[in-house]
């Protein structure tokens, strides 16, 4: 039992550091990122942090409640070539697991600019991103799922899934279009096209 709590009392004091250096690669920061993209600090091990499909974040199994913190890691997070996501801070690289995607797209707004359509996302830890050439949204082929589940891409190689409530409204924006030189459903942000899946399948769906 001592030596349990003796466990938990060091990974309680591992992430407190954590949390401190993070806040102090954040600090000074705050209408911008840190450059995290330009750290190469050494990988030190993996935490027990994770990242579940519906955005909530945990620490060794318990949820993590405090939203400013969830918003801190947020600013320091990196997927790099390996496919991996880690915590980057100048001095350390520490890996986490991620179910989906890191981000959670739980709110859109549809306007127009100089005559063309622009979709707007906020994410669950306040990031404000326009679907466009520079943030692009993809549909994974959805062959034996029936829910559709679009990701926009956020920052380096991060992205947010669009919650079940956006992606309806999204696909209510949808229209047919040739692209490639077949019927393709798609929708419209920003003077790109995104392609959702092809007009024939879904018909097929719509019986």
């Amino acid at each position: 039992m001592a030596a349990e709590e003796m466990k938990q009392m060091a990974d309680a004091a591992g992430l407190a550091a954590l949390i401190s250096r993070a806040s102090e690669a954040k600090s000074g920061k705050k209408r911008g990122l840190p450059p995290v993209e330009k750290w190469n600090p050494p990988f030190c091990g993996d935490i027990d942090m994770e990242i579940r499909a519906d955005g909530t974040w945990f620490y060794m199994g318990t949820p993590i409640g405090r939203q400013p913190l969830v918003q801190l890691f947020s600013t320091v997070l990196r997927k790099d070539e390996d496919g991996k996501t880690y915590l980057v801070t100048p001095v350390e690289k520490v890996g986490i697991r991620v179910i989906d995607a890191p981000f959670v797209a739980v709110e859109m707004n549809a306007s127009e600019r100089e005559g063309q359509r622009v979709l707007t996302f906020r994410t669950n830890v306040g990031d404000i991103i326009e679907a466009g050439k520079d943030h692009p949204l993809r549909f994974p082929d959805h062959a034996g799922d029936d829910e559709l589940k679009p990701h926009l891409h956020v920052r380096g190689r991060l992205e947010a899934l669009i919650s079940r409530a956006v992606m309806y409204e999204l696909v209510e924006l949808g229209e047919v279009a040739e692209v490639a030189g077949r019927e393709m459903f798609v929708v419209r942000s920003g003077g790109e096209i995104f392609p959702i899946m092809p007009a024939d399948e879904l018909e097929a769906a719509s019986r």
